[in-house]
């Protein structure tokens, strides 16, 4: 079977970028007779046949979604992904659509999305685990595709659809859950700066404990990355504090990481809960097995799932949808962990 020939083909053949002779096939750029020639030449030499969908998205259909997911670590388990997953794929297939799976690896994810859209593989693109100034963004808005992202950025003049939970809310009221229970030194154990989700959570932290007016310890704060050890070994430094400068609650990011200060506070002799309070964010399936029980916060991920297909198919439609940046408030599930303080 002979190989398909690709964009990258004809611009190797021609002597310019990919970008270039999709630019130029698609009359969208303008460039010396000469270059024009050139790439001319090298379609006609190679075969190339450009899919008539990527010029014209709303004449021809693929019934494709793309969705690229970033491939977990063998040892990590997302139950939050895999049900955001399997929402969008049975939202789509009401709608008369398919997702279209494919890793999201190295520096080439931006010449995939390019060729998928060039080739006419995909009508639109559903988008997850954004990052800050996430590059995948102008890129799609260059190429003039629908797309509809799970999450937020930062990014210039870059307006686009999205479905995303409000995390800051999410820990402000985990914040003021405790505050009702009566604790007042309250430690947090959050994510890198350069974590967009992490930040926009911190703030939430920040929010309660300023509107509550007190004042907070400066290694009440703890901010890395990591799961279950990085909870463990950061609940052993804040339960290390002197006297009253120990905290008396911990919030966390993360429920995995609550739960390594959870078995920190039992190391230490301490009891969850009673002693020191943990908060956890995402409630994973396994966390209502576990004694006590983890107060967290609960992301609606399948409603997020079925917002982000009705809102992409919208676009596919040549229709503007209802809402195009919509925010989600997670649930407090609370439970045994933060339950029972008897404040000084």
């Amino acid at each position: 079977m002979a190989k398909k020939v690709t964009l990258k083909d004809v611009a190797k053949r021609a002597d310019v970028s990919y970008q270039t002779v999709s630019k130029i096939l698609r009359n969208q750029i303008q460039v010396t007779p000469e270059v024009r020639a050139r790439v001319q030449q090298a379609v006609e030499e190679l075969g190339y046949r450009p899919n008539a969908a990527a010029r014209n998205l709303r004449t021809q259909s693929s019934q494709l979604i793309g969705y690229s997911w970033q491939p977990s670590r063998q040892d990590f388990f997302s139950p939050i992904l895999e049900e955001f997953e399997q929402s969008i794929v049975e939202a789509a297939e009401k709608e008369g659509y398919h997702i279209l799976l494919f890793p999201q690896r190295g520096p080439d994810i931006y010449e995939t999305y390019e060729e998928l859209v060039h080739t006419g593989r995909v009508d639109g693109f559903i988008l997850s685990d954004l990052g800050y100034m996430d590059r995948r963004i102008p890129v799609l808005q260059e190429l003039n595709v629908p797309l509809v992202a799970f999450g937020r950025t930062h990014c210039d003049d870059c307006l686009f659809p999205y479905v995303d939970v409000d995390g800051r809310a999410g820990i402000r009221q985990a914040v003021e859950h405790l505050l009702g229970q009566g604790h007042q030194r309250i430690a947090v154990l959050g994510w890198p700066e350069d974590s967009r989700v992490g930040s926009d959570r911190m703030e939430g932290y920040w929010d309660a404990m300023q509107t509550a007016g007190l004042d907070v310890d400066p290694d009440w704060v703890i901010r890395d990355s990591g799961e279950y050890d990085y909870g463990y070994a950061a609940a052993h430094t804040l339960l290390a504090l002197p006297g009253r400068r120990r905290p008396t609650a911990i919030v966390t990011m993360f429920d995995l990481v609550a739960v390594g200060a959870m078995h920190a506070i039992e190391k230490h002799g301490l009891v969850d809960g009673r002693d020191i309070a943990v908060t956890g964010f995402d409630d994973m399936p396994v966390i209502s097995y576990l004694r006590p029980g983890l107060t967290t916060l609960r992301q609606p991920a399948w409603e997020v799932g079925q917002r982000v297909v009705k809102m992409l198919v919208s676009l596919l439609q040549g229709e503007d949808p209802d809402e195009q940046q919509l925010m989600l408030l997670p649930d407090l599930v609370i439970r045994e962990s933060t339950l029972g303080y008897q404040p000084d």
